[in-house]
């Protein structure tokens, strides 16, 4: 049953995720956490984290974390696979069937008109992560986060793989002190 509702699940993704990996992510979002309830938000936005610094297409690796996660290695295989054929089969009948129409209006109205639900689509994926954020980190840093990522990424042109490494590097090296703070909290002891 679990292998059925891999399949399907990165099948429809594959299927719909029109314009890339990218904008697949809500769809990812949708079936995973939503639908089959397979991680948490928080779980999902470390999967994204970590994807997005690794080389490689975001949905595939995103795909074969989920489906090992679920199901191990049989769970992984399925889950790629069923995320990739869709591609590769429309791909081979749409560039041969689609490629003489390329130039009519219809396929590039098609095309734009596409475009605005992606966006859509990845905004209130972004709104949901800034909500969650703010409740672990409040309102403040997410803001000071926001802005200076939006500086570093589009003023200074910083690859966002930097900045997430940055952070994990960051968070990493802050863990052990707050473990030890919880420590002390537990035991009684004052903390400075």
């Amino acid at each position: 049953m679990k292998q059925r509702e891999i399949f399907l699940a990165f099948f429809r993704i594959g299927m719909l995720g029109y314009g890339g990996g990218p904008a697949s992510i809500p769809l990812i979002h949708k079936e995973a956490v939503e639908r089959y309830k397979w991680m948490t938000d928080e779980e999902f936005a470390d999967t994204l984290a970590i994807g997005n610094t690794l080389p490689g297409p975001i949905a595939t690796k995103m795909a074969g974390y989920i489906g090992y996660k679920v199901s191990g290695y049989l769970g992984m295989l399925n889950a790629i696979f069923a995320s990739v054929i869709p591609t590769v089969v429309l791909m081979i009948i749409l560039l041969t069937s689609l490629a003489s129409f390329r130039d009519y209006p219809w396929v590039q109205g098609m095309t734009h008109g596409v475009l605005p639900v992606v966006g859509l689509m990845m905004a209130l994926l972004t709104w949901g992560f800034i909500k969650s954020s703010q409740l672990m980190l409040g309102w403040l840093k997410v803001v000071l986060l926001l802005i200076l990522s939006v500086v570093l990424i589009q003023g200074l042109g910083f690859h966002p793989a930097i900045i997430i490494g940055a952070l994990i590097v960051f968070v990493l090296v802050r863990k052990p002190e707050a473990t030890e703070l919880k420590k002390g909290k537990k035991k009684g002891g004052d903390t400075p």
